[in-house]
This record gives C-alpha cells, structure tokens and sequence, in this order.
C-alpha cells in the first residue's frame, strides 16, 4: 500500500509539471496571437501593451532594429489610419529556458503582399503575463534562389554605395 500511494503521489507530481508546462505553452501561443490579431486590428495600445519596456523589434529591412519607442512611432501613423499588417501565423514552436521565465519561439506567417514569412523572437515572464522582449520578422529564401536574390541584393548596395 505504501509503495502504491508513493506511486500515486509521484504521479500526481508528474500530471501537475506537465499541466504547469501546458499552461506556460498556451500562455505565450495566447500572448503571439493576440500580437498577431491586434495588428491586424490596429488596435495600437493592446499591440504594444504586449511588448516589453525593453523590447527590440528586427524587421526585414536590414535597417530595422527598433526599440519600443522607435517602432511606435513608425507603426502609429499606420494603425490611426485602421490599417494595421495582417499575418496569419502556422507552424509555430516554443521553447522554454530551464526556471520557465522565458521563452523563445519560430513560426511561419502568411501575409497577403510578402507570401511567406517567419517571426522569431524572444517572451519573458513579468509577473503571470508573457511580454515580448525581442520579435524579429523575416522573409525566408529558398535556397534554390539564395545566390540570385544575394546578387540582387549586392548590386542595390554597390549603387546605394558613395563613388
């Protein structure tokens, strides 16, 4: 009997870290969503509300990396006009660090003008709320075009470059 209550009680253990687990993955797939739904909306305050004081936005000019203030500005004129940027995300992973107070995540995102593209970035826990530290959007190349779009990408710099 006791053997099998020690079983029990180590069962018992085991279902609760993998709901607490559970809960931390749906926790920051809620927190993406929202992200992803509140641009779409242009709903300016609930978008950025999701974002860390701290937080980094990378976009897929090589000349994006923002901070929090920085991508306001450039996003608010934007979403007081109602036009906000629609991604519909799929195929997406989270990670966690071992104390479970941050994550990481990839995910492919659909967009109506640029196809396919993939969002990264990194979630720290703040109190029960998940908050993005760092959300990087990218277009990801076909290796099959890599060279092709490298060169592209080569000349517009060498005509951008001062003689």
């Amino acid at each position: 009997m006791k053997h099998f209550l020690l079983g029990l009680v180590l069962l018992c253990l085991g279902v609760g870290t993998k709901v607490s687990a559970n809960t931390a993955e749906v926790t920051v797939n809620r927190t993406l969503d929202a992200l992803h739904h509140n641009a779409s909306v242009a709903n300016f305050k609930a978008y950025f509300s999701l974002y860390h004081e701290n937080a980094i936005f990378i976009g897929t000019d090589a000349s994006e990396v923002w901070d929090k203030e920085t991508f306001k500005a450039y996003a608010k004129p934007h979403f007081d006009k109602g036009t906000g940027w629609t991604y519909y995300p799929r195929d997406r992973h989270i990670y966690f660090s071992p104390d479970r107070n941050i994550a990481w995540f990839d995910e492919l995102l659909d967009n109506k003008s640029l196809g396919e593209t993939r969002g990264t970035g990194v979630l720290i826990k703040v109190g029960e709320d998940w908050k993005l530290a760092q959300y990087h959007l990218a277009i990801p190349i076909p290796n099959s075009i890599a060279d092709s779009v490298a060169e592209q990408i080569k000349t517009m710099d060498n005509e951008k470059a001062p003689l």
